[in-house]
């Protein structure tokens, strides 16, 4: 059963660039995003980088980017391309990255995006629609295993003395 928000996905997106306050974003989609608009008015000193649904431009994609927003972009691609797509940003551009998509227009299961490593943050309804938006944050993506410290080694005296 899916649980809705009692936001709607503007308010979610504008919660977002608020909390991480990226000072370079990718943002890829084929609309306009009112929460990102606000966000700019916000913060001018914010480099905003634009691509339209697809492989990234040359120029962009050689860029490291502090957040990455893919919005209204997954519907208007072949599966493969966008799991590239997401997989590229992922790896290369962005330690961070969000996507709304519709999984009924697009045709993307949860599992898709949970293969990517991007988690479920909230499900949007309105009318006949449902929005979701998943996230991926590198700094959140694996902790530190309880173990890793010099209590369970062979010779504790030597954690972190010697690179081998």
């Amino acid at each position: 059963m899916t649980v809705f928000s009692l936001r709607t996905p503007q308010q979610a997106l504008a919660a977002l660039l608020d909390h991480h306050a990226p000072q370079r974003l990718l943002v890829v989609g084929s609309s306009d995003i009112p929460a990102l608009v606000a966000f700019q008015a916000a913060h001018p000193e914010t480099i905003v980088a634009s691509a339209a649904p697809g492989a990234l431009p040359a120029e962009l994609a050689a860029q490291r980017f502090d957040l990455a927003l893919v919005v209204d972009c997954l519907e208007h691609l072949p599966k493969r391309d966008a799991l590239q797509l997401l997989g590229g940003i992922r790896n290369l551009n962005a330690s961070r990255i969000a996507v709304l998509v519709d999984m009924h227009a697009s045709g993307w299961l949860e599992t898709d995006f949970f293969s990517l490593a991007l988690q479920a943050s909230e499900a949007f309804s309105r009318d006949e629609q449902t929005l979701n938006l998943f996230t991926y944050d590198l700094r959140d993506y694996k902790q530190v295993p309880d173990w890793l410290n010099a209590k369970f080694w062979a010779n504790p005296q030597n954690f972190g003395k010697y690179w081998w």
